[in-house]
């Protein structure tokens, strides 16, 4: 028989000899008696089973059953005079006075100790309390008690002066454990029924109710069924303790010559658990200084020096500290460089905390004097190290250290209380030799030739082949800066340009019309150019020639049909340089030894050239050695850029001069020995006046339809034709006298003509209107070429 199968106790036989035996039934309706040997015999039903129980050993017994989940506890056995206990562990259950709810028995003593798991709390309540009333309960009680403490005693029917019945009352223990102790003195007259009570364990929120410093969580309590934990704030760490919340604050390196530090969350209570360090480390040659708030408030104790919290500094090999209570240490001279301060707080405490801020001072360095004509910044009584002054001078003035020029000077005090350098000097601005210029000079307006602050200086040219571009005043004043400086151009200094457009020799009356040409003297044309061009590139070789227009020292302006490879197939490839030569200052050619000739650098064929109908033919060549200028090597003008009143205007007339060798497969040589028939020896040129584009248009759309007259052309000749129309040479310029200047500008390029003889009627020469190339002729001329 287990204990579960025990449910009820009937009585206690009243026979001397059996007064400590007793009969329990079973719910099976068996009916058993036990004697205090603790043998059991069975008196009703089938069984006749005698079996020693376990239980009733040490004269205490407990049974226990589940039935309508409820847990009932019942007292089995009272085997010798004396006081019982049962231990009970459930989470839940009932108690009963002995026989209930018979009338208790005389002379007993019975404790119930309860236990549930740590994390919850006993409840305990009386549904049914009928003792023996007495004066403060001294005959029969019960006695609840936790942890050596009474927490209630209870007796009789109903509440009185000197009694107390439990009534509603609900008792709840501290913690974990509860004692329930019920005693009976020598008589029950009135034959009371006793008591009986139940209790549970009920879930302790250690977040709510706990008061206990050394359980609590520092932060934040999370409760679950059966216990809690703790967690912390961001930037906390919890301790091993599970509940106090610490810091990670030991890497904390301060190398500012000011600061401020402070115990973490100050003015709030500073984490618990922790051991923060702060290092000041300075260069040498400081000294740190700490003040401490006046707000001062570290965990201390009465009798012992700083047991619990403290702050101690070393700096240096010297120690300073424990620091704690609740007055501030003030200032503290650590007389170092380097300073270590580490604060340390225990797993208790509510107090403030601390803040400090630091300062240093260095060594000092002697007091300084501003150099004559300068000033110095900061400017102050007293420097110590560390401290930078700038140097600087007055207007007109610059700084000079060791014979060196520069705008200001700074210095520093060192740890060894000496400045890094000595004083520079102010001397008055020199703006030095002024900067020559190609082809030009520079002359001094004073007759001493100062360089010093507000002399000044003028630039011109050498010759009168060369002109000072921009056109401005030309003089240049030595500025407090130290530079050579013009009104107009600043600091830029004029350049000396070729002068284009401007022959020496004087051109004749511009007539309306020249019949047959005229041989130019020498120097009327000083821009023309012979172009000789020998293409060993193909089998055979391939000679020819042509002309072009010298846009400055280095640079020709030529048709790019002149210089393009003659290939079978439509590809667009530039004559190799070393093919070419090139001769200015030519007026015979049979005397071409006697000209400048040049080889070339580079050929630049116009990206869109169409060697099919000639349109973009227009080309540029480097020389690959300046020209020497003279009377019969000068540049022609080009158009002024993004000018509408730059393009010819129909009917206006135009020089254009040539060789007239027509045949593009000769060369030079040939040219001079052999009968051409139309050349001629010395240069000749023609006037040829501007004609309507659209008569343009219209004269070689007459003859074949796909003869093509672009924007980028322009047609020049006579109506009813004639041999001079053909005058001019491949690449040749066609020059027109700008009005408002009197200089010569290339307004077109010798280009092509139609399929019929020269000089027929209604044949005019087509040229390129080099007006509509001003920006890619700028893109590649050197800077400040063509002005």
């Amino acid at each position: 028989m287990g204990a579960n199968a025990w449910t009820e106790v009937n009585q206690f036989d009243q026979s001397p000899e059996q007064r400590r035996r007793i009969t329990v039934n079973t719910a099976s309706g068996e009916s058993w008696k036990c004697d205090v040997n603790c043998e059991c015999k069975c008196t009703r039903g089938s069984r006749k089973t005698i079996q020693r129980v376990p239980h009733l050993e040490n004269w205490e017994a407990v049974a226990t059953s589940t039935m309508m989940g409820v847990l009932e506890v019942l007292l089995l056995a009272l085997a010798l005079d004396g006081a019982r206990a049962a231990n009970l562990t459930d989470m839940y259950g009932t108690l009963q006075s002995p026989n209930f709810p018979e009338s208790y028995e005389k002379e007993v003593e019975v404790t119930w100790n309860i236990s549930v798991p740590d994390g919850f709390q006993i409840k305990l309540y009386f549904i049914h309390f009928d003792l023996e009333p007495s004066y403060l309960c001294e005959y029969d009680f019960v006695k609840v008690e936790a942890e050596q403490e009474v927490l209630a005693t209870f007796c009789g029917r109903e509440e009185t002066d000197t009694e107390q019945v439990p009534g509603d009352q609900v008792i709840t223990s501290p913690r974990n454990v509860l004692s329930v102790t019920f005693r009976s003195d020598f008589s029950n007259e009135e034959r009371f029924s006793g008591f009986e009570a139940h209790y549970s364990a009920v879930d302790v929120d250690e977040c709510r109710d706990r008061n206990d410093e050394d359980l609590a969580c520092d932060h934040h309590c999370h409760n679950y069924i059966g216990g809690y934990y703790c967690s912390c704030r961001y930037g906390y760490l919890l301790h091993s303790d599970n509940r106090t919340c610490r810091v990670e604050c030991s890497d904390s390196v301060f190398t500012e010559r000011t600061g401020v530090l402070s115990s973490s969350d100050f003015p709030r209570p500073y984490p618990k658990s922790s051991d923060c360090l702060y290092r000041i480390e300075l260069e040498e040659g400081f000294q740190v200084n700490l003040d401490f708030d006046d707000a001062f408030d570290i965990e201390d104790h009465p009798e012992v020096t700083c047991p619990y919290d403290y702050i101690k500094i070393q700096a240096g090999r010297r120690e300073i500290g424990p620091l704690c209570g609740d007055r501030s240490p003030g200032r503290v001279q650590t007389e170092s460089n380097s300073v270590q301060i580490l604060f340390h707080s225990d797993n208790s405490g509510e107090n403030l905390g601390w803040r400090l801020s630091y300062s240093t001072v260095g060594s000092q360095c002697p007091v300084l004097q501003a150099p004559v004509n300068g000033q110095l910044e900061p400017l102050l009584p007293q420097y110590t190290f560390k401290d930078h002054v700038l140097v600087t001078c007055n207007h007109g003035y610059k700084v000079f250290k060791d014979d060196e020029e520069m705008e200001h000077y700074q210095i520093e005090c060192q740890k060894d209380g000496l400045w890094s350098s000595i004083m520079p000097t102010c001397k008055m601005v020199d703006c030095g030799a002024p900067e020559e210029i190609e082809n030009g000079t520079v002359a001094f307006e004073g007759p001493s030739n100062s360089t010093w602050l507000g002399s000044r200086i003028q630039y011109s040219c050498n010759d009168p082949l060369h002109h000072l571009y921009p056109s401005i005043n030309s003089t240049y004043t030595c500025t407090k800066t130290g530079v050579w400086t013009s009104e107009e151009l600043g600091a830029k200094l004029p350049s000396c340009q070729p002068v284009c457009g401007e022959p020496r020799q004087a051109m004749p009356a511009m007539q309306k019309r020249i019949v047959g040409g005229r041989s130019a003297v020498p120097g009327l044309f000083p821009w023309q150019a012979l172009l000789m061009v020998e293409d060993v590139s193909r089998v055979p070789e391939s000679r020819w020639f042509g002309s072009g227009a010298l846009l400055s020292e280095s640079w020709v302006l030529t048709a790019a049909h002149v210089l393009c490879s003659h290939r079978r197939d439509a590809s667009v490839v530039p004559v190799s340089p070393e093919h070419i030569r090139v001769y200015l200052g030519l007026h015979d050619i049979r005397s071409k030894h006697l000209a400048v000739n040049r080889s070339v650098e580079s050929v630049y064929l116009h990206p869109n050239f169409n060697p099919r109908n000639y349109n973009n033919d227009i080309a540029l060549v480097k020389l690959s050695e300046r020209v020497p200028l003279s009377r019969l090597a000068m540049p022609v003008c080009l158009p002024p850029p993004s000018q509408d009143s730059a393009h010819p205007q129909p009917n206006t007339l135009g020089l254009v001069a040539g060789w007239g060798i027509s045949n593009p497969n000769v060369s030079m040589d040939d040219a001079v020995t052999s009968d051409l028939g139309d050349r001629s020896d010395v240069l000749q040129y023609v006037k040829l006046p501007v004609v309507d584009q659209e008569e343009c248009r219209s004269s070689y759309a007459s003859r074949y339809r796909k003869y093509n007259i672009t924007e980028n052309m322009f047609c020049a000749g006579f109506y009813e034709g004639g041999r001079d129309t053909c005058l001019g040479d491949s690449g040749g310029a066609f020059v027109m006298q700008d009005p408002q200047t009197e200089r010569w500008v290339a307004q077109g390029l010798v280009s092509w003509g139609g399929p019929e003889r020269c000089g027929s009627q209604r044949v005019y020469g087509v040229y390129t209107r080099v007006s509509n190339y001003m920006p890619w002729l700028q893109n590649h001329l050197d800077p400040d070429s063509q002005r």
